[in-house]
């Protein structure tokens, strides 16, 4: 029998129990959540954690912050079960995308560093970025990638913590996106992020910051984490013309949602020849006027329990 061992707190600090699955979808039930198909309940809430579900539950509940974690009126478990299966459709989808995109980037940094600053040394030197404040300096995060790396691409040129040997089209390999996001961003001394957007043909203006919010979307399909509803905090500066074409096709949605760097990813996907656009298969699985969709384009933040 499957339980769910917390521990969880209520207020006053008070521990909740752990549910079997059995009590879990007998709970969803005294909460109004209409459930044709017990067993299929069960058989999804094995796979499902109750507590992820819950995430998605909570924009279905009439008033979770006030206490109120009662179901709207004819509110069913399909209901709440396909807003969680097309969340997962959705980040497979732009795993996908974001994963050929980013390999694009990567073999246009190796590019742009190798003709303009040679392929050797200088790209692991300190004053080749532009760090600012107390953050870790990015040479930092490079050599601690490459430490890390177990390939033979790698390892075949380094001599202990000699890196003089390592090209920087294998090195790019190596780096997290996230640490090639900050060598974009800070490279050349601020100036490598117009270089590699030069050579990938996508728009200089933002580039950096377009990149960034990438990487942020990337690791939220990574760690499987709700897009639904979604506001994104590391939201880049998608270009005015991008959004209307975005907007034409799919509607209104606001600049911090999940369709805005849905369209800004398409535009660099598209003008980096690197994949398909993801906005037109949305639209061919999913309405406008859908739940799903409106909570892509018009995030709203949970009404959670109250602290």
């Amino acid at each position: 029998m499957l339980t769910w061992e917390g521990p969880f707190f209520l207020r006053g600090g008070r521990m909740k129990p752990g549910l079997t699955v059995e009590q879990q979808v007998a709970l969803l039930a005294q909460r109004d959540l209409v459930i044709d198909d017990e067993a299929a309940c069960r058989t999804f809430l094995v796979s499902c954690n109750y507590y992820r579900l819950s995430g998605y539950a909570r924009y279905f509940q009439r008033a979770p912050h006030l206490g109120d974690d009662t179901f709207k009126p004819g509110t069913t478990f399909e209901d709440v079960r396909a807003a969680y299966v097309a969340d997962e459709a959705l980040r497979e989808a732009l795993g996908k995308s974001l994963a050929r995109v980013e390999l694009m980037l990567r073999t246009h940094v190796a590019r742009v560093i190798a003709d303009a600053h040679g392929p050797y040394g200088s790209f692991l030197e300190e004053r080749f970025y532009t760090d600012v404040g107390d953050a870790e300096p990015t040479v930092e995060s490079l050599l601690r990638d490459i430490r890390r790396s177990k390939d033979r691409h790698i390892l075949r040129y380094l001599d202990g913590d000699d890196f003089s040997r390592l090209p920087v089209w294998s090195a790019v390999e190596a780096w997290s996106f996230g640490t090639l996001s900050r060598a974009v961003e800070r490279g050349a001394r601020g100036s490598l992020s117009d270089s590699v957007a030069t050579s990938a043909g996508i728009a200089k203006a933002g580039f950096a910051y377009r990149v960034r919010s990438l990487v942020y979307l990337r690791n939220r399909c990574a760690h499987h984490s709700r897009l639904w509803h979604h506001s994104v905090l590391d939201a880049g500066p998608t270009p005015n013309n991008v959004r209307k074409k975005a907007k034409r096709l799919a509607g209104q949605f606001e600049p911090r949602s999940v369709l805005d760097v849905v369209a800004s990813l398409d535009d660099m996907a598209s003008r980096g020849n690197a994949a398909d656009p993801v906005l037109p298969l949305l639209l061919e699985r999913h309405t406008r006027d859908s739940v799903f969709w409106k909570g892509l384009a018009r995030p709203q933040s949970p009404r959670d329990h109250s602290a």
